[in-house]
């Protein structure tokens, strides 16, 4: 492809659309493995093309007609890629310092008060669920039995058995997403 323009950076300053897939065709693979070199996670270097080019579209105003236009686009994609990094360092780092700090201040008599309301909220939610569901998710999670010996059992179809716990997981996770965190404390507590 050849190379653009003072003209096409003006039509990009000038919010053309036309240009602007001119100019991602161009150079939306190089911001690509600029940002695998960065990141090596390729959803997350999809990721940072999109953020650059719509950055570039955003800022399409501070650019110079006859200046280098991937020297400008480089330079996003090395500023959202390094940032990423920061922001995933910092996740784990936060992580890390939530986990210190559960571990510094772990109270076994609280952490077996949390487990006993966990579970007595959970069994009230299976509760709520349809009998059949209740049965095939106890006979699944309880007694650890497969599809199949669960679909014997009742004298139903495998895929009933499946379209029943799906459903009865779906309903446990809706009710439970709040106490996702709790469940989490209690498992590192173990």
């Amino acid at each position: 492809m050849e190379d653009l323009l003072e003209d096409d950076i003006q039509r990009l300053i000038d919010g053309r659309n036309s240009v602007v897939e001119l100019i991602y065709s161009k150079y939306h693979i190089k911001v690509y493995n600029l940002a695998m070199r960065f990141l090596k996670d390729k959803d997350l270097a999809s990721e940072i093309v999109q953020e650059t080019f719509i950055k570039l579209w955003v800022n399409r105003g501070k650019l110079d007609p006859s200046g280098n236009l991937w020297l400008y686009i480089f330079v996003i994609a090395k500023r959202l890629s390094l940032n990423k990094l920061r922001e995933i360092n910092r996740s784990q780092n936060l992580f890390e310092k939530l986990v210190s700090r559960i571990e510094r201040i772990h109270n076994p008599t609280e952490d077996t008060i949390l487990e006993k309301d966990l579970l007595s909220f959970t069994e009230k939610i299976i509760t709520t669920l349809p009998s059949q569901q209740q049965k095939v998710y106890r006979l699944s999670r309880e007694e650890g039995l497969t599809h199949k010996e669960i679909a014997t059992k009742l004298h139903i179809s495998s895929s009933t058995v499946n379209n029943q716990l799906t459903d009865a997981l779906k309903k446990l996770r809706t009710e439970l997403k709040y106490c996702d965190i709790l469940y989490l404390l209690v498992l590192l507590l173990k």
